[in-house]
């Protein structure tokens, strides 16, 4: 960077919820370490999926929590972008990049009920909040009794209405709940290996127009390559399948060493069916080992779920 460019105010965006705000703070000073002369201003900016509060998140479409703030990108607005890597679509606008991933926090899903039961203790025939496909497939899997209901709003809003009970247990992303301090109410956390994440939970992504030096320049510095390998591996297995969030596809990479260990599944809405399939291969070859899977599990059925569910 030069000395005019360290002299800039450097403009993040990224959504008004607390834990965007949290999240856009750990990216701003891991920043600042690099670059200690630089100035922030964070601009908050209001999503179609922070308006639409009701109804399925699939039914609006993908970048939902993301597309106003890439605009603000692309249009000089803002300089960087920060997301939960989960809310970004396979297909990135033209002309933006993923800069940077900060370390993975958990990327876990966990149940919360009102009662304090776990998923094998919960009522006969509890009432889930939530709206994601691939949880409610999952959770299915495990226990076919379960019925759900529609569940949007930040993490602050879904636990209050787990107070007010409007329903007796809500599924939610565990990242989020540790990076705010609210694993408290945490009444259960499902391994990676029981119930499969959505391809980027856990990680905080950094989002730049693909020409800017500068943000090249900081987003370098403060990236977490073996955090990056994994989320392009899931992502590659998610665009493979053509998926996202609101298809019931989960997947998880776990990179060991020099080995990057690859599993990822489709499941039915009702949970009878399942196709999963794990692959192993070099940190290098991530987007590969992720197209390769998405391929294999296509052909092993994924297909013929998926298009049921396209044509439903």
């Amino acid at each position: 960077m030069t000395a005019t460019d360290t002299m800039r105010t450097i403009k993040i965006g990224t959504r008004g919820s607390q834990l965007a705000l949290c999240q856009t703070e750990q990216v701003r000073s891991k920043i600042e370490q690099a670059f200690p002369d630089l100035s922030f201003e964070v601009i908050t900016i209001q999503t179609k999926g922070d308006q639409i509060l009701r109804g399925a998140i699939g039914a609006i479409g993908p970048g939902i929590f993301t597309r106003e703030i890439e605009d603000a990108l692309l249009e000089g607005q803002v300089d960087l972008a920060v997301h939960s890597a989960k809310d970004l679509a396979c297909e990135l606008p033209k002309g933006l990049v993923i800069g940077a991933v900060l370390a993975r926090e958990d990327p876990q899903d966990c149940l919360v009920t009102r009662g304090g039961g776990t998923l094998k203790t919960i009522k006969q025939g509890a009432w889930i909040g939530t709206t994601s496909l691939r949880r409610r497939s999952q959770l299915k899997r495990l226990r076919s009794d379960l019925r759900f209901a529609q569940l949007r709003g930040n993490i602050e809003t879904r636990l209050r209405k787990i107070r007010d009970g409007e329903c007796d247990g809500i599924v939610l992303a565990y990242a989020g709940l540790k990076r705010l301090g609210l694993t408290d109410v945490v009444t259960e956390v499902f391994e990676p290996e029981v119930f499969l994440p959505q391809a980027g939970q856990g990680a905080i992504a950094v989002e730049i127009r693909e020409n800017d030096a500068t943000a090249k320049s900081l987003t370098e510095a403060i990236n977490h390559q073996p955090t990056l390998t994994a989320i392009l591996a899931e992502r590659s297995f998610l665009g493979g399948l053509q998926g996202g969030c609101q298809l019931p596809v989960g997947v998880f990479a776990d990179l060991d060493h020099d080995r990057l260990r690859l599993r990822g599944a489709v499941f039915s809405i009702d949970g009878d069916r399942e196709v999963s399939d794990v692959l192993s291969g070099a940190p290098q070859e991530a987007r590969q080992l992720g197209f390769v899977l998405a391929e294999r599990v296509l052909k092993a059925g994924g297909r013929e779920i998926l298009d049921s569910i396209r044509s439903g």
